[in-house]
């Protein structure tokens, strides 16, 4: 391998083509884990990058955080999963939350979780 493929293949590209990678495997993770299913939508953050928010067939969500929204798109691409413009209407509507969700925005408003 001559020093020109080897640039190329630990360059920037190569960089990125490992961040979808990663991120598509974890992405799939989700998806398996929810039903087989999910879909995405991606909200800018800042300087951060972008947040994928996940939810899945069954309702359950997550998130992951991606360097770019290029690199974000291209692993929701990758892990066959539906990317969405908006966080509203029927997607919105599937997320399922649990106590923990429910105890951390009390926990906001009042000032912190509550003690147990």
């Amino acid at each position: 391998m001559d020093s020109t493929q080897q640039a190329e293949e630990t360059g920037p590209d190569a960089r990125t083509q490992r961040r979808v990678t990663r991120l598509a495997k974890e992405i799939a993770a989700f998806a398996g884990e929810r039903g087989g299913s999910a879909d995405a939508q991606i909200s800018y953050l800042g300087e951060r990058g972008v947040r994928i928010v996940l939810v899945g067939e069954d309702g359950g969500w997550g998130d992951l955080v991606a360097h770019s929204r290029e690199v974000a798109r291209q692993a929701a691409e990758k892990a066959g999963v539906t990317v969405h413009e908006t966080l509203d209407g029927d997607l919105a509507a599937r997320i399922r939350t649990g106590p923990y969700e429910w105890e951390r925005m009390a926990g906001i408003q009042t000032g912190g979780p509550k003690d147990r």
